[in-house]
């Protein structure tokens, strides 16, 4: 199923339970992501400019499920972190059937086809690791330890794609998708801390995150690829950024585990639509 219909479905079929759960996403601030140039729909020639950014947002997926997981652990908005991980499952499972036709058509390189094959199987392995219920750190710290796992063979995959694309554009698709995985692996390693796992590679992955974060923003700023829109949505990263910065600087009480949840979720919207805005100036580059 396209991820387009998934999210239509979502929203048409959700129980009232889950309305009044969406409404309440909405009064915090939790966006969910559009993902709206990856719903190709059944073309069985998928463009390499959507490649990317189908692959990319592996990477991304792999880590909302592990920041969902700890949020149910923490308590943290459980009720939006169930539905949201269930999402990310159906998206990470629609995707993989939109990468497996190119598969099948003979599009993939051997070498693209099994790191292909690696991300399903890595998917696969942190979805049976967070169907058990969040009960134990230990749980936590393995689904965390999983997700990095599936966001290597992703972004090696992501790698390989841009570089059969041949233009310097197909960077700028990599380079946004990869803030939505930095947006949601900041905000599961605040929630890690939160839960008492101590790890000094949570807390240098936190301020590398960080810094690497603020880096790509800028050279996406200055990057010769722009457009109005573009230039509008890079200003409103700029803006959700900040507001993300300053709650993973507070501590993690009640009030500071919301505020990265909600504000990890703005960001991750944001980030979302500008990987869009570039993957389509990629398509015209492409033809």
């Amino acid at each position: 199923m396209p991820v387009r219909e998934l999210l239509n479905r979502f929203s048409a079929d959700a129980m009232p339970c889950q309305r009044r759960v969406a409404v309440q996403w909405v009064a915090a601030g939790i966006l969910l992501p559009t993902w709206a140039s990856v719903a190709v729909g059944a073309q069985a020639q998928m463009g390499l400019s959507g490649a990317i950014n189908y692959a990319g947002w592996f990477r991304a997926l792999s880590q909302r499920m592990a920041k969902a997981y700890c949020q149910q652990y923490l308590q943290v908005l459980p009720g939006a972190a169930v539905d949201v991980m269930g999402l990310a499952r159906k998206m990470a499972q629609s995707g993989s059937n939109e990468l497996a036709r190119g598969m099948q058509s003979g599009q993939w390189p051997a070498d693209v086809g099994r790191q292909l094959a690696d991300v399903q199987k890595q998917f696969a392995l942190l979805n049976q690791l967070t169907a058990a219920p969040a009960t134990q750190t230990a749980l936590v710290v393995a689904a965390s330890e999983q997700a990095d796992r599936t966001l290597l063979v992703a972004q090696t995959v992501t790698e390989s794609i841009e570089k059969m694309a041949q233009a310097p554009s197909a960077r700028l698709v990599n380079l946004a998708g990869r803030q939505r995985m930095l947006s949601q692996r900041l905000a599961k390693n605040y929630f890690l801390n939160a839960a008492k796992v101590e790890s000094k590679v949570v807390q240098a992955q936190l301020v590398a995150d960080a810094a690497d974060f603020r880096q790509a923003l800028q050279t996406l700023k200055t990057a010769p690829v722009s457009t109005p829109v573009i230039r509008s949505e890079l200003e409103l990263a700029d803006s959700q950024w900040l507001f993300f910065d300053s709650a993973l600087r507070r501590p993690a009480d009640e009030a500071g585990l919301s505020a990265v949840a909600t504000t990890s979720e703005r960001l991750l919207g944001v980030m979302d639509k500008l990987t869009s805005l570039y993957e389509a100036a990629l398509r015209e580059v492409l033809g």
